[in-house]
């Protein structure tokens, strides 16, 4: 069920402007002239509406895989893929969690080389499958991460065919392919090439690792299916909850509410990291966009300024959100209530989102099936990284030590309707994220400025495009360290380079790339260098920013 509360004043117009257009029927029909006239990147990325269907074709298939793979006694699955193919298997490995006889399920989004550490030190190698998931093929972080992986199982005197213990979910014809071929992957599987990254959670990239934890994939594509019929109906108001999902939020847009605030029951809270992604890449260019605000701390109805759309989701009878949520109703704030039986109704919402996301992107006037501002950050690392491979050194990264002081001067220099996001290229870890929580916290109680927060370089493969795309009314607060260890990237065929690469330079190289890339698009940046682990100094600038609002 969705129903909203406290609609944006323009819905009325907005749900008359898509009817009127033919928004439906052109959308089911595939027409790209309902985004743009020009048809690159439309007309080969709508295979996502008929998903539910075509993937039912596939489950035998997935089926036999992920037996197979039970069978031969895996005790872990390690995915390495960003955004597109990462987010959705840790929203099902999160949210399911791990069936009985099933190996449990790692996801690995990072170049960071404590964390690749890590997560090699929580794993059997000798009892890991390796699962190299990415659309083009080329992918800098999970071709770097494929290749570290490959030489340590490689050097496993107890594995004899390293390949084996490899599999690829990518696109018929990426390089991938031929990759996976020479090297004997233990299985390729290939993707309907008609899809976006962020448009395929119901494809193989979303339903093999959701098969490997034992989640029932049909049932999930059974409700997927129920919406995706929902989403025809051709009464355009309420009945037709992907009409009324997107006309919502490009209403609300349209009237300066242009940050979507997900408020998600801590059960199904991964799923807002998938949404994040969604709504960001397909609506942040142009000079407009909506901005997702994901796990952050609820406030008091006084604290957030006009500029918030709220969507509530409740997961079955738990009602432990509703006093919050009806404050907010109380107070004015435009709110979308959506009910789910249980977690198998993730399957429904992850269509609904992305037709609700195609019919925002139809109200913006944008293409909500590309990426333009993506490559610029990854042009500049680029150029950081050949830098590294020639001279054995990065540019001097400008920096200044973190404290309450600065963060207030940013806050300072703010606007209403701005936005703060935290771009951190640091180690994650638990305890590292409920102190950005708590930071999240204070800058909205110290300014009432919606916050967004990532671990780079995950982030970029979900919020970077909008930070370059949207009207430059974000402010970028860049945390960099030095990492506690580093960790080689072993070469290519493409010959030695006199400097070889590391994770540590690739991560810094990163973070500078996209520092410039934002600096490039006039946006504001300031870069602080902190501790390898600064938990204890996040939580207590967190502190000192509430004190310093009680202060006279």
């Amino acid at each position: 069920m969705l129903e909203p509360v406290n609609s944006p004043r323009t819905l009325p117009e907005v749900l008359s402007r898509i009817e009127a257009a033919s928004v439906l029927r052109r959308i089911w029909s595939g027409d790209p002239a309902v985004w743009k006239h020009d048809p690159t990147e439309i007309a080969n990325r709508l295979e996502w509406l008929h998903l539910p269907d075509t993937m039912a074709e596939a489950l035998d298939r997935i089926d036999r895989f992920a037996a197979a793979v039970r069978t031969d006694r895996f005790h872990h699955v390690l995915l390495l893929g960003m955004g597109g193919s990462s987010l959705a298997p840790e929203t099902f490995s999160i949210v399911f969690g791990v069936a009985d006889g099933c190996p449990d399920l790692a996801i690995l989004d990072t170049t960071h080389p404590d964390a690749v550490r890590d997560v090699e030190n929580r794993l059997d190698l000798d009892r890991t499958l390796f699962v190299v998931a990415t659309k083009s093929g080329t992918t800098t972080e999970t071709l770097s991460l494929f290749r570290y992986f490959y030489r340590r199982v490689a050097e496993r005197k107890d594995i004899t065919a390293p390949g084996g213990r490899f599999v690829a979910i990518t696109d018929p014809g990426s390089p991938l392919v031929d990759l996976a071929q020479r090297l004997r992957f233990r299985d390729v599987i290939l993707n309907d090439p008609n899809l976006g990254g962020r448009y395929s959670a119901l494809s193989h990239f979303g339903l093999v690792p959701a098969a490997l934890l034992g989640v029932d994939v049909r049932r999930l594509l059974d409700r997927a299916r129920e919406t995706a019929s929902a989403c025809q109906r051709t009464d355009v108001g309420d009945q037709n909850p992907g009409i009324l999902l997107g006309a919502l939020l490009g209403a609300a847009q349209s009237e300066g509410r242009d940050k979507v605030t997900l408020l998600l029951p801590e059960a199904i809270a991964a799923f807002g990291d998938w949404v994040e992604q969604l709504i960001a890449e397909s609506t942040g260019k142009e000079g407009t966009g909506i901005l997702p605000i994901v796990r952050e701390p609820v406030a008091e109805p006084s604290q957030y300024g006009n500029d918030r759309l709220f969507v509530s989701v409740r997961l079955g009878d738990d009602a432990g959100g509703d006093v919050a949520v009806d404050r907010l109703a109380d107070s004015g704030h435009p709110i979308v209530r959506i009910d789910l039986s249980d977690i198998y109704d993730l399957g429904g919402q992850l269509f609904l989102w992305e037709f609700a996301t195609a019919v925002a992107g139809h109200l913006l006037g944008v293409n909500p099936f590309d990426q333009p501002n993506v490559e610029s950050a990854k042009a500049r690392a680029r150029e950081l990284s050949d830098a590294y491979r020639r001279t054995g050194r990065l540019p001097e990264r400008p920096s200044t030590i973190l404290t309450a002081d600065r963060l207030a001067d940013i806050l300072g220099q703010s606007h209403a309707g701005d936005y703060i996001a935290i771009h951190a290229y640091l180690r994650p870890s638990d305890g590292l994220t409920e102190a950005f929580a708590t930071l999240r916290a204070a800058l909205l109680q110290r300014s009432g400025l919606a916050t967004t927060f990532g671990y780079g370089p995950r982030f970029l493969h979900s919020t970077g495009q909008l930070h370059k795309g949207d009207r430059g009314n974000g402010r970028f607060i860049q945390l960099v360290a030095d990492p506690e260890g580093d960790l080689a990237i072993p070469g290519d065929d493409e010959g030695a380079d006199e400097f070889p690469l590391t994770f540590g330079t690739l991560i810094a190289a990163q973070a500078g790339g996209d520092r410039q890339a934002l600096l490039d698009g006039g946006r504001s940046v300031a870069t602080f260098l902190v501790p390898s682990d600064p938990t204890d100094l996040i939580r207590r600038i967190a502190g000192e920013l509430v004190q310093g609002e009680s202060r006279p």
